[in-house]
């Protein structure tokens, strides 16, 4: 009954469509007239019926009005909500067949803000100095919104643009197509990304002053590593895999986490050692003051140096245990710490004078020192259970004091037994919940050095998102300009979805979720063939208003079917 009366509703809303015809003049007298698809719609406001075109046919004379009736008519008794196109197609209740669907949504609205970021535009601006005639800048968008939609391999991205998605502008793509966008992506990384960045940073007014800047690494299936010079190479793991060879990525992103560049680097590249490179690439960038925050791995103070030359400034994470001269001063003085934001406590303290003078931030978080307690008397129970049970044994003593976890509160008796270190949880107690930071910047407040390293987290969770949700790993490809194309598609797909998230203020996975719901029906019959989408729900709309994107059209194309001569 319900379906009889959703049915019903619509075939009334619907009956109003009709073929119409709107005329033109030119400026030499001459008439030109239009055929178009349209039906009424009540104003409210107006409190009047009104045409909306539902579609575009073109010029009258080139078009076989006769079929367009057949096939209206046809439309009139079929196309309704989703539902409805299935069980009428199934039960051979109208004269359309329905052939297949498609999701739109998602790859609608990747595509509106490619061009409204000006994506589209900076890479038909390179495409013009080279003489490609297959749809480059449409093939590396077709890559982009796969990895945020639904990644796969590049040979799969060709099944999947002509099988699985509706990618505006482009019915399929061969796989030589894909990769040859992938060179021509690479030619052009420099560029891309600085154009890019003009372009974003222009049209969201976006504040670049601080940028926040980490490495990961990504690694591959292989057991041999690439010879000196190559990119796959074994080196510190922050996946937890040395056995493999990796590759090390960089990223820098701004206050509100959009990608600002990326970098990509051979496995055994040290962090401390990329710095400079990161520097000199930003260069020129008009970036005005720009102070970057760097976590602990960053701080050797030929990099700080670095950073500080042209006028640029840091905010760097400092090792509480180093044992640095600064670091245990730092810690030692004393003052009253000031709270501020986000839960933080923060107490700023000078160290030297002149030229050594050092600016430090102590931050303290009482949630966080609470969980380290916790977790540190955690251990002692276990430690205090462990130890009776230790023997003499040389091969276990040395295991449980070489422990990363239970070694640091341990010490050797008078027998060369382990036993629990109470001055060293003493010491330890002092830290809890704590990190100290060092700023190069006078200008900056307490509570901003505090919060603007908090802001490092941005970086953090964009590798999560580049890993996870846009699945870097695993890297199909075998040459290295294809495994560096890779990354750079990554870095466009999360510089979409960062945008989408922050003006909606849902998770990508949400947004992607309710997105792929909008379905492209395609419907055959006798009097042609209807390519129309789904209704837009409530949550689909929401989402279009945030995003400021037009909603796409009912009708995606229509082609009547002449009808043969007796």
């Amino acid at each position: 009954m319900l379906y009889l009366l959703l049915y019903g509703w619509y075939v009334w809303y619907n009956v109003g469509m009709y073929i119409r015809t709107i005329q033109r003049k030119n400026k030499d007298g001459s008439v030109v007239r239009y055929i178009q698809l349209a039906h009424n719609q009540w104003d409210p406001q107006a409190r009047c019926a009104k045409a909306k075109v539902l579609f575009n046919f073109g010029r009258e004379e080139e078009v076989d009005r006769e079929a367009l009736k057949r096939l209206v008519k046809s439309i009139n008794r079929f196309l309704g909500p989703g539902e409805t196109l299935r069980y009428e197609a199934e039960t051979g209740a109208a004269p359309l067949k329905f052939i297949t669907s498609r999701p739109l949504g998602g790859a609608w609205v990747l595509d509106r803000l490619w061009e409204e970021l000006g994506i589209k535009g900076v890479l038909e601006t390179l495409l013009k100095k080279r003489q490609y005639k297959t749809p480059v800048e449409r093939a590396i968008f077709a890559m982009a919104a796969n990895r945020a939609l639904d990644p796969m391999s590049k040979r799969g991205v060709e099944e999947w643009v002509k099988e699985d998605a509706v990618i505006p502008g482009v019915e399929e793509i061969p796989l030589q197509q894909l990769y040859r966008a992938m060179d021509f992506l690479l030619e052009n990384e420099a560029e891309l990304q600085k154009q890019v960045y003009y372009s974003v940073a222009n049209l969201l007014n976006l504040e670049v002053d601080i940028l926040y800047f980490d490495t990961t690494s990504t690694y591959f299936e292989i057991e041999d590593e690439d010879e000196d010079g190559g990119l796959r190479r074994r080196g510190h793991s922050k996946d937890h895999r040395p056995d493999l060879p990796q590759a090390v990525i960089g990223l820098a992103v701004t206050r509100d986490g959009i990608p600002v560049r990326c970098w990509v680097w051979p496995g055994n590249t040290a962090d401390i050692s990329v710095v400079e490179q990161v520097k000199k690439d930003l260069i020129g960038w008009k970036l005005g003051r720009v102070i970057t925050v760097l976590d602990r791995g960053f701080n050797s103070e030929d990099n700080l140096r670095c950073l500080q030359r042209a006028g640029g400034h840091y905010i760097a994470g400092e090792k509480l245990r180093s044992g640095k001269e600064n670091t245990v001063q730092a810690l030692k003085r004393g003052g009253r710490y000031q709270t501020v934001r986000d839960n933080l406590e923060v107490k700023e303290i000078v160290v030297g004078n002149g030229e050594a003078r050092e600016r430090y931030i102590l931050v303290r978080n009482p949630e966080e020192a609470a969980r380290d307690k916790a977790r540190r008397e955690k251990i002692i129970k276990e430690l205090e259970e462990q130890l009776p049970h230790i023997k003499t044994h040389a091969k276990a003593v040395c295991e449980l004091m070489a422990h990363p976890v239970y070694g640091r509160y341990l010490k050797l008796d008078s027998r060369s037994l382990p036993k629990i270190d109470r001055a060293k949880i003493r010491e330890e107690e002092k830290l809890d919940g704590k990190y100290l930071l060092r700023t190069s910047d006078d200008t900056l407040s307490a509570e901003d050095v505090a919060l603007g390293y908090k802001q490092l987290l941005l970086v953090e969770d964009a590798f999560r998102t580049l890993k996870s949700r846009l699945e870097l790993r695993p890297v199909y490809h075998r040459l290295e300009d294809r495994i560096r194309s890779h990354v750079l598609l990554c870095w466009l797909a999360l510089l979409l979805i960062r945008i989408a998230e922050n003006r909606t203020g849902q998770t990508w996975c949400s947004l992607r979720a309710t997105l792929q719901r909008m379905q492209l029906g395609e419907f055959s019959g006798t009097a042609g063939q209807v390519r129309q989408r789904t209704e837009t729900t409530p949550a689909q709309k929401q989402i279009f208003k945030a995003l400021a994107v037009k909603e796409p059209p009912l009708l995606f194309s229509i082609n009547p079917t002449a009808k043969k001569n007796a």
